[in-house]
C-alpha cells in the first residue's frame, strides 16, 4: 500500500497541468522532418522545410498547426517499439505505472535568446525541457547541401526533463521503484540512471576553475564559451582582439594546436555575426537610409534570426547535458568538432551577408538593390536563392514607386530612392522637359535603361496630360493596371520573369499612355496642324502669300527701320492673308501670325529688321520650344533675304528689258548695258541655284523626313527629337551654324554685291532715261521750230547741246569701269565662295559647287578650283 501511494504522490508532483499540446507550428514541422532525417529521407526533408516555408508566405490557410498536426499524427506507427532510453526524463517516465504514464506529455518553450553570463549550477535549473526538435530544424535550415549530423538524444525525441531538485529529492526512491516496479529495464539504462545521479555536481566544479589561476581549460569549457562568442559576446578565456579584429584564446592559457585552430575557425562566426549585426544596429534608426535600406536591414534581421535559432538550440542541448549530467565525453554531447560540422553552412550564409554588407557600404535606394543583385550571379544554387530572397525584399518599395508612378502618376520618394527625379522649381510649361529626370545610379541592375526611359515618360505623359492638357481622364481608364508587387513575393515572381510579364507591363503602359497623349495633342491642340503652318509661313512654303506680302511690304521696307510701326506693318500682313490662299486656313492659325521687328543698328533699312512671327502656348510650346522658334527666326530671316535677292533680280531683269528699246537711240550705253547683261545672268543663275538647293535639297527633304517620323512616332519625345533634328538638319545645311560661319559670310557679301549692283543699274538707267529724255525735247524742239518756218537750232543752242551730249559720254566709262570693279568683286567672291563649297565635309554642299559652275567659267579663272573631287578628298583626309 505505502509502495502504491507513494507511486501515486510521485505521478502526481511529476504532472504538469499545462495544456496537452502547445500550439508550435515551426515545432510540428521540425517533428516531422527529425522523422523523416531518422528514415534516412534528408531529400524529402529539405523538399518539405521548402514547401513549408512557401506555405508561410500564402494567407490562404489560417490553421497550418492543425494540419502539419495531423500529418504528423497520421505519420506515427503505433505498433513501433519504444526508442531506447536516454535521458533522465523518459527514465522517470518508464519508472511510473502504466496509468501514470498516460499523463500528458509537455513540450517545453522554445528559447529565443541565450543568457548573457553564465548560469549558477548552485541554483535548480528552469522545468522546462529543451527542445531538440528546435536543433535539429535550425540545422536543416542551414544545411540544404545534404544532412547534418545530429545528436542522438536529440533524434529520438526525449525532451522532457525534471529540475535539479526534484532529482535530488526522488533519486533514492526512484532507484528503489526501478529494481521493485520495473525490473525489465536493462542495466545499461540503470547504469545510466546511477551515472546521472552521480554527477549531479555542477560541471565546472569537476573540469577545473579556470579563473583559479590554473593555465589548462578543458574542451567543455571551450564549447561553452564558443556558444558564447557566436553571438559576440567575450567569453571567459575566448575574447575580442580588438588589434587584430578576430577573436583569440587568451595566451596563459594551455591547449592544444588542434583545439586552438577548431577554436578560431569556429570563432570566426561570431566575427561574421558581429559585421552584420553592427551594420542593422546603425542603419535601422536612420531614417534617411530609406524604405529600400530599411527592407535590406529586414532581410538580415530575418537571417540573424534563423541563425539566433540554431544557436538556441545548441544552447538548449548543453543546458540538457548540465541539467541530466551527461558526460561530454559520449558520443551524444557538444564536441568542438561537431560544433565545426554543424556550423558550416551558416558560416558559408554568414560570410555572404557579411561580403554584402561590404559592398552595401554607402548606398542607398536603387544603387543598394543593384549591389545585391550582383551578389546573385553565382553558381551555388543555395547562396543564389539566399540572394533572391534578399533581392525580393530590397527590391519590393522599387517595385511599389515603380506601379505607382506608371499607373497614377504619382511620386513620393521622401528620401531619393527612385530612380525617377523630380523637380518641384520647375514650372508647368518646362514640365516635359526639366521637371522629371532619370536618377542613372539609382537604376537599378535589373531594369534596363531602354525600361528605365519607358517608365520616366509613362508618369511624366500622365502628369503632362493633368497639369498642362488639364485632361481629367482617371489613368485607370488610360492605361488598364495589371497587378503590381504587393509582396515581396511578388517582387520574385517578377524577377525571375524580367523579360517576360515585367517588360510586358511596361510597355502596356507606355503604348497606351503615349498613343493616348498623342491623340489629345493632335484632336485637341492641332499639333500637326501647327507644324505645317510653320512650314508655310516661317520657312516660306505658301509661295503665293509670300510673294504678295512681299510686293505690299516693298514700299515700307525701302524705308529707314526707324520710321517703322508694328502696327502698319500688321495690317499689310492681314491684307496679304486675305488676298491669297492662306485665307482658308483655320483661324486658330491665323490668329498665331504676326510681325516682328528686330533689332535696330544705324543704317538699317526695313529689309534687315522685318520678321514674321508665330505665337505658340500650352501644349505645343512643348514641341516648339523658345530656342526651337529662334531657330525659325533666323532660318526665316536667311530665307527672306535670299527671297529678296530673287525679288531683287526680278526687278532687275524687268528694267533691262523694259529699257532696252528705248536706250537703243544711246549706241555709247551698248557696251556698258552688255556689261550689265552679263553680271545680272550670273547673279540669276547663282541665286536659282542657290534657291533650288535650299527650296528642294534642304527644306523639302528635310520636311519629308520629319513628316514619316511624326507620322511613325510612338511618344511626343519621338516627335520632339525628329523635329529638333529637322531644325538642326535645315540650320546646318543653310549654313547657320558655327562651322559654316566662313561660307555664310561669302554668301552674304555675294547678296549685298546684288544690292549693289541693283543700286549701279538705277543709277545708269535714271542718267541714261534722264539723256534721253533730253535729247528727246531738244529733238521735238528742232522740229516744232521748223514747222514754224524757223532755224531748227541755233549755233548756240547746238552748241549747249553738244557739250551736254559730250559731258554725257564723258560719264559711260566710269559707268563701265564702276560696272567692270562690281563685277570683279562679285566673282571673287563667287570664287571663294565656291573653293569654300569644294573642301566642305559636307557632299550635298560639294555638289552644289558643280552646279553653280557648270560651265567652268570660275573655274578658268581661280587655279583652286582646277583639283578635282578626288584629290580635294584625299588633301582633307590626310589633313585630318
Amino acid at each position: 500500500d505505502v509502495a502504491h501511494q507513494f507511486q501515486y504522490a510521485v505521478r502526481v508532483v511529476g504532472s504538469n497541468y499545462a495544456p496537452t499540446i502547445e500550439r508550435d507550428e515551426f515545432l510540428v514541422a521540425e517533428k516531422i522532418k527529425k522523422e523523416l532525417v531518422k528514415q534516412r529521407r534528408e531529400a524529402d526533408a529539405a523538399l518539405l522545410s521548402e514547401l513549408h516555408r512557401k506555405l508561410q508566405s500564402q494567407g490562404v490557410l489560417k490553421n497550418r498547426w492543425s494540419i502539419l498536426y495531423l500529418l504528423l499524427s497520421l505519420c506515427e506507427d503505433p505498433r513501433k517499439p519504444p526508442a531506447r532510453v536516454g535521458n533522465y526524463a523518459a527514465l522517470f517516465a518508464q519508472a511510473l505505472p502504466r496509468d501514470a504514464q498516460s499523463t500528458p506529455q509537455y513540450y517545453g518553450a522554445r528559447p529565443q535568446s541565450l543568457p548573457l553570463s553564465y548560469p549558477d549550477r548552485t541554483q535548480s535549473a528552469q522545468s522546462s525541457g529543451s527542445m531538440g526538435s528546435s536543433w535539429v530544424s535550425s540545422l536543416s535550415v542551414y544545411a540544404t547541401n545534404g544532412p547534418t549530423p545530429t545528436p542522438q538524444s536529440l533524434l529520438q525525441g526525449q525532451t522532457q526533463g525534471m529540475g535539479d531538485s526534484l532529482r535530488q529529492q526522488l533519486s533514492s526512491r526512484l532507484a528503489w521503484n526501478l529494481s521493485a516496479a520495473a525490473p525489465s529495464v536493462p542495466t545499461s539504462t540503470s547504469r545510466g540512471l546511477a551515472n546521472c545521479v552521480t554527477r549531479s555536481v555542477p560541471r565546472s566544479r569537476r573540469e577545473g576553475d579556470t579563473g583559479s589561476g590554473s593555465v589548462e581549460i578543458s574542451e567543455s569549457a571551450l564549447v561553452r564559451d564558443i556558444l558564447y562568442v557566436f553571438q559576440g559576446i567575450d567569453g571567459k578565456c575566448i575574447k575580442m582582439c580588438s588589434s587584430e579584429s578576430c577573436y583569440k584564446i587568451d595566451g596563459k592559457i594551455a591547449i592544444s594546436k588542434s583545439l586552438r585552430d577548431i577554436t578560431s575557425r569556429l570563432a570566426e562566426l561570431g566575427w561574421l555575426h558581429n559585421k552584420v549585426r553592427k551594420y542593422t544596429d546603425q542603419r535601422s534608426l536612420d531614417r534617411a537610409f530609406g524604405l529600400v535600406g530599411q527592407s535590406f536591414c529586414a532581410a538580415l534581421h530575418q537571417e540573424l534570426k534563423e541563425y539566433y535559432r540554431l544557436l538556441s538550440v545548441l544552447h538548449s542541448q548543453l543546458q540538457v547535458e548540465d541539467d541530466q549530467g551527461v558526460n561530454l565525453g559520449v558520443e551524444n554531447s557538444l564536441t568542438l568538432r561537431r560544433l565545426l560540422v554543424w556550423t558550416y553552412d551558416p558560416k558559408i550564409r554568414l560570410k555572404t551577408l557579411a561580403a554584402l554588407v561590404d559592398h552595401c557600404q554607402g548606398r542607398k535606394g536603387g544603387e543598394l538593390s543593384s549591389a545585391v543583385h550582383a551578389y546573385g550571379k553565382t553558381g551555388d544554387p543555395y547562396m543564389r536563392a539566399l540572394v533572391q530572397h534578399i533581392l525580393s525584399l530590397v527590391s519590393h518599395p522599387i517595385l511599389n514607386f515603380l506601379y505607382r508612378w506608371i499607373y497614377d502618376g504619382e511620386l513620393e520618394d521622401t528620401y531619393h530612392e527612385f530612380f525617377v527625379a523630380s523637380d518641384p522649381t520647375v514650372k508647368t510649361d518646362r514640365l516635359w522637359h526639366d521637371k522629371y529626370t532619370l536618377r542613372k545610379s539609382m537604376i537599378p541592375s535589373f531594369i534596363a535603361m531602354d525600361q528605365a526611359r519607358k517608365v520616366l515618360l509613362i508618369g511624366k505623359s500622365i502628369n503632362f496630360l493633368h497639369q498642362v492638357c488639364h485632361d481629367r481622364t482617371p489613368p485607370g481608364k488610360i492605361i488598364a493596371a495589371s497587378k503590381s508587387a504587393d509582396s515581396p513575393k511578388d517582387a520574385a515572381e517578377l524577377f525571375t520573369d524580367l523579360e517576360g510579364s515585367f517588360q510586358g507591363n511596361i510597355d502596356a503602359a507606355y503604348f497606351e499612355t503615349s498613343k493616348y497623349l498623342l491623340d489629345v495633342l493632335n484632336k485637341n491642340y492641332h499639333l500637326l496642324d501647327h507644324m505645317q503652318a510653320m512650314r508655310r509661313y516661317l520657312l516660306l512654303g505658301q509661295g503665293d502669300f509670300i510673294r504678295h506680302l512681299m510686293d505690299l511690304l516693298k514700299p515700307e521696307l525701302v524705308r529707314p527701320a526707324t520710321t517703322l510701326y508694328q502696327h502698319n506693318l500688321t495690317g499689310i500682313l492681314e491684307t496679304a492673308v486675305r488676298a491669297t490662299n492662306a485665307q482658308f486656313d483655320s483661324p486658330e492659325i491665323l490668329k498665331r501670325l504676326d510681325v516682328r521687328l528686330l533689332e535696330v543698328s544705324p543704317g538699317d533699312t526695313g529689309w534687315d529688321v522685318f520678321s514674321m512671327d508665330y505665337h505658340v502656348d500650352g501644349p505645343i510650346a512643348t514641341v516648339f520650344t523658345r530656342e526651337c522658334m529662334s531657330h525659325y527666326l533666323r532660318v526665316f530671316n536667311f530665307l527672306w533675304r535670299a527671297k529678296r535677292m530673287e525679288y531683287i533680280l526680278t526687278d532687275i531683269w524687268k528694267g533691262q528689258m523694259c529699257n532696252a528699246k528705248l536706250l537703243k537711240s544711246m549706241p555709247e550705253l551698248s557696251g556698258v548695258l552688255h556689261q550689265c547683261h552679263i553680271l545680272a545672268s550670273e547673279m540669276v543663275h547663282f541665286i536659282h541655284q542657290m534657291q533650288y538647293y535650299i527650296t528642294f535639297e534642304v527644306l523639302e527633304c528635310s520636311w519629308d523626313e520629319l513628316w514619316n517620323k511624326v507620322q511613325q512616332a510612338q511618344d511626343l519625345d519621338h516627335i520632339i527629337a525628329a523635329h529638333e533634328v529637322f531644325l538642326d538638319t535645315i540650320i546646318s545645311r543653310c549654313l547657320l551654324d558655327s562651322n559654316s560661319r566662313a561660307l555664310l559670310n561669302q554668301l552674304r557679301a555675294i547678296f549685298d554685291q546684288i544690292i549693289e549692283f541693283q543700286n549701279a543699274q538705277d543709277t545708269l538707267y535714271r542718267a541714261a532715261l534722264e539723256e534721253l529724255q533730253l535729247r528727246l525735247q531738244f529733238e521735238e524742239k528742232k522740229k516744232r521750230l521748223q514747222s514754224e518756218g524757223e532755224w531748227g537750232v541755233t549755233a548756240a543752242d547746238e552748241e549747249v547741246e553738244n557739250k551736254r551730249v559730250q559731258d554725257f559720254c564723258e560719264t559711260v566709262p566710269k559707268m563701265r569701269s564702276q560696272l567692270r570693279i562690281l563685277t570683279h568683286f562679285y566673282q571673287g567672291i563667287v570664287q571663294q565662295f565656291l573653293v569654300l563649297l569644294m573642301t566642305s565635309t559636307d557632299e550635298s554642299l560639294q555638289f552644289l559647287s558643280f552646279r553653280l559652275d557648270f560651265n567652268e567659267h570660275y573655274k578658268a579663272r581661280e587655279p583652286r578650283l582646277r583639283m578635282s573631287l578626288g584629290t580635294t578628298r584625299g588633301r582633307r583626309s590626310s589633313n585630318m
